[in-house]
């Protein structure tokens, strides 16, 4: 056996049989390190599942990223008989603003970085009617494929097809229950921005996008037919985006806007205060992570502290017979990398198990868990690697203390 091999044998040997030795303190402190990475791992698993959750149903709905018109600038406009000195300053009447050479602006977000889909739509208020019920509704043309891209509607058609071309239209399941209407029925729309512009529209498909108010206000017809219902000939008021880095929303927001020239806002502007939320849960799960991590180093500490002192005379016998204090300090570095080793793959197992329970406790009504959980190879990973880090770091003190034991001095004393 090689010099090398032999002296790592013999640190693994001592350590390992001090560990042995002092089964029930090891026992103690690997319940405790295994129980601090079970919560970490359960909590992680908990908070992370509920994230994924609340931005899925967030973007469910919206797009990443849209892009519109500039706002219209304020004027002034003289009194009447008074000049301009006492011009009162107004905003141009408000109208739907179409964005000027759409296509090539569309070209031009589709090439952007991060960007994943686009898709042009027109949108605006409108009416709609059925018989004598009557309901103001938010009235979208999209292009079907595109649009499917941004927002997956098709595979959320509670009835009938994803379909808008010619007189169809899609409605949302709150809306469909509210006019009594379904699959094959006819609706009159009748555009708010352009009074008189009025249709007939078939009920191709009723969606359903998990969120009340988008379920009985949206009403989708094919971009041609918003376009003539909105006065838009031509036009699209919006051009939608969805980019494969969710949280570089504000960042690729931004750079659609120097590349167009025109507005482009992100869902994280939109959805302040849900961010708001989604940083409180995170500063949470840190705040508990850190001193579940300090009580669990702790307790490696004291546990080779007094290992120390018990083994003081052994210490002392190895020095004297020419043990360097590195392979010393090594054995006891050892015994914290063994015990958040172990560790860190019983309170994985502890916490995937409990994380996996507590998802089963309460379900949704389409059977989804109320409280999902997201078990990723990377939690796992990073619980591990925060496991052995403690270990090895709690070791560093006692393994120091070892070290610099005068061995004339414990095997006296011994």
């Amino acid at each position: 056996m090689r010099p090398g091999s032999w002296t790592l044998y013999f640190e693994w040997f001592v350590a390992l049989r001090y560990l042995c030795e002092g089964r029930t303190q090891t026992a103690f402190t690997l319940a405790a390190v295994s129980v601090g990475v079970g919560v970490i791992v359960f909590l992680s698993a908990l908070m992370n599942g509920l994230q994924a959750s609340l931005i899925r149903q967030t973007l469910g709905s919206q797009a990443h990223v849209v892009i519109r018109p500039l706002e219209a600038t304020v004027r002034q406009v003289p009194a009447p008989g008074l000049g301009l000195s006492t011009a009162r300053v107004e905003k141009p009447p408000e109208r739907l603003r179409a964005i000027n050479q759409w296509q090539h602006v569309l070209a031009t977000a589709r090439l952007a970085p991060h960007v994943t889909a686009v898709s042009p739509t027109v949108a605006g208020a409108a009416f709609v009617s059925r018989g004598h019920a009557v309901k103001s509704v938010a009235l979208r043309g999209i292009d079907a494929d595109s649009f499917d891209r941004i927002i997956s509607l098709r595979a959320r058609m509670r009835a009938g097809s994803y379909r808008v071309g010619g007189s169809d239209v899609l409605i949302g399941v709150e809306l469909a229950d509210q006019l009594g209407v379904g699959v094959g029925d006819k609706l009159r729309l009748e555009s708010a921005a352009a009074a008189g512009r009025t249709d007939v529209f078939g009920v191709a498909g009723i969606f359903d996008l998990g969120n009340k108010d988008v379920n009985e206000r949206w009403v989708l017809v094919s971009l041609r037919a918003g376009q003539t219902l909105l006065d838009l000939a031509g036009g699209i008021s919006t051009i939608e985006v969805t980019i494969d880095r969710i949280f570089e929303g504000d960042r690729v927001a931004r750079d659609l806007a120097d590349r167009t020239g025109l507005v482009a806002d992100s869902w994280m502007k939109v959805n302040q205060q849900l961010l708001i939320g989604l940083k409180s849960q995170d500063s949470s799960k840190y705040m508990i992570q850190f001193f579940v991590i300090v009580a669990a180093a702790l307790g490696i500490a004291s546990v080779l502290a007094v290992s120390v002192v018990q083994k003081a005379r052994e210490i002392g016998i190895m020095r004297a017979v020419g043990t360097s204090r590195r392979r010393v300090m090594r054995i006891f570095l050892m015994q914290g990398l063994v015990v958040g080793l172990l560790g860190s793959a019983l309170g994985s197992l502890l916490g995937a198990a409990l994380a996996l329970f507590f998802a089963t406790l309460a379900r949704n009504p389409d059977g989804s868990p109320t409280f999902p959980v997201d078990l990723s190879p990377s939690l796992f990973a990073r619980a591990a690697l925060i496991a052995l880090m403690t270990g090895l770091l709690a070791a560093v003190i006692p393994a120091r203390r070892a070290a610099r034991l005068d061995p004339a001095v414990t095997i006296h004393n011994g």
